[in-house]
């Protein structure tokens, strides 16, 4: 028959067993892949992504700029075409065929936001940029943020836009073509889940 110190000690040795047991199996969740966890996210709703429009070489754009008129903008270069293709297909691969798709009225967020393939694109002129305007920052950002707040997320939401206002939404310096995934709360605070670049 064990002494009582010998049974306690046994007893505690079982507990610490199954505790361990049990943080074993919780471990998976853990270690999911930043990747995976992107897309989980992506298909689970209540989330957006924000893309920064594909590869177009330069900065701003030329004198002259007429929104409308794309030859007076600065565009997709062939690798950025190619690079938003990519992107669209990464959706599909990763399960998402459709989605609600919404874009700046550059161009070259709007020729990004049509090669991805994920459905009909509207036009959104809160995702407009203000790198040449930053007086409207914080204006454009509020509507943007009360946009969001404002939306069922119970389908993909994809916008694509530019540097500038995604970083002042989340904090975030996307490069071309990279995907930043926020999530947006019942009561519409956002936070970011990551981001992932495609080449």
């Amino acid at each position: 028959m064990l002494s009582p110190a010998i049974g306690s000690l046994r007893r505690l040795w079982l507990i610490g067993t199954m505790a361990l047991a049990c943080v074993s199996w919780n471990v998976p969740a853990f270690s999911q892949d930043r990747e995976t966890v992107i897309w989980n996210a992506v298909r689970a709703g209540g989330h957006v992504v924000l893309l920064r429009h594909a590869i177009a070489p330069g900065v701003g754009d030329p004198p002259g700029f007429t929104l409308g008129n794309c030859s007076t903008q600065r565009n997709l270069s062939v690798e950025g075409r190619a690079q938003a293709a990519k992107i669209g297909e990464l959706f599909r691969v990763n399960g998402i065929r459709k989605a609600r798709v919404f874009s700046s009225q550059w161009c070259r967020c709007l020729d990004t936001a049509r090669l991805l393939e994920l459905g009909p694109v509207q036009e959104l002129p809160i995702l407009n940029s203000f790198f040449e305007r930053s007086e409207r920052e914080q204006q454009q950002t509020r509507a943007l943020r009360k946009w969001l707040a404002e939306q069922h997320l119970n389908e993909p939401l994809v916008l694509i836009s530019h540097q500038v206002n995604i970083t002042a939404l989340t904090g975030v310096y996307p490069a071309s073509g990279e995907l930043v995934v926020i999530r947006r709360s019942k009561s519409g605070a956002i936070s970011v889940v990551g981001s992932t670049k495609t080449d």
